[in-house]
């Protein structure tokens, strides 16, 4: 599932193992479970986290074949995923997603999930597979897409031709933060970037709440504050 490593004031979430890492409610429950990990911690002056991924993919999305064969199993998938997304966004640190492989759908919502994206050069995209697949998109996936990426054209790019993007594309167009050779440079360049932030000294509780300030729009849509749980949800 996840493992959770602290060095220092920086907190390393890692998706194990050599799968796709597709969200089902027992992943998406496991990252769920090393937040809460890292928010039992003592409180330190400042901290930050990074998530990354062993393997060719960072995350390919929902695990549809698990959902297939009933409507209340896409709505829980969902609901979780929107759980799981409200604690990024209310994280009281700073948040770094390294991806370091393919980021499809629902994947690439849980990069962008967080503060920062960092990519690698030599493998992987960022791909919302939905119109190639004959899903529509939810709802709350285009408010939160809108409050990331900012530029109309490149979220209707994003959405509505199903462009993958390498990390190069992606920084061009201002979805990722910087692009890098290697997975491991990725990691590197992410670890770097959480010192630096470490170093500012910043109040986590502030800085969580003027996150969720500037997401406020897209938490509205999720409709659902950390820790709760709605079922409403449709892909």
């Amino acid at each position: 599932m996840c493992t959770l490593e602290k060095r220092g004031n920086i907190y390393i979430l890692t998706l194990t193992g050599s799968d796709e890492h597709r969200l089902n409610p027992n992943l998406i429950d496991s990252i769920r479970s090393a937040l809460r990990r890292v928010l039992a911690e003592p409180a330190s002056p400042s901290s930050a986290l990074i998530t990354k991924a062993e393997g060719k993919f960072f995350s390919n999305g929902f695990d549809l074949a698990w959902a297939q064969s009933s409507q209340p199993r896409l709505e829980l998938m969902s609901a979780k995923l929107q759980s799981l997304v409200s604690e990024l966004i209310s994280l009281p640190m700073p948040t770094i997603a390294a991806v370091t492989g393919h980021a499809s759908a629902a994947g690439m919502i849980l990069a962008l999930s967080h503060d920062y994206v960092l990519m690698r050069k030599d493998r992987g995209f960022l791909y919302m597979s939905e119109l190639d697949i004959g899903l529509v998109l939810p709802d709350w996936f285009m408010v939160l897409l809108k409050c990331k990426i900012g530029d109309s054209k490149v979220t209707h790019e994003v959405v509505l031709t199903a462009a993958k993007l390498t990390a190069e594309m992606a920084a061009v167009r201002g979805i990722v933060h910087s692009a890098h050779d290697s997975a491991d440079e990725t990691v590197e360049a992410a670890v770097r970037l959480g010192q630096e932030l470490v170093k500012r000294g910043w109040d986590g509780n502030v800085y969580g709440k003027n996150r969720m300030v500037v997401l406020s729009e897209a938490l509205e849509k999720i409709g659902n504050m950390p820790g709760e749980i709605k079922t409403t949800s449709k892909l």
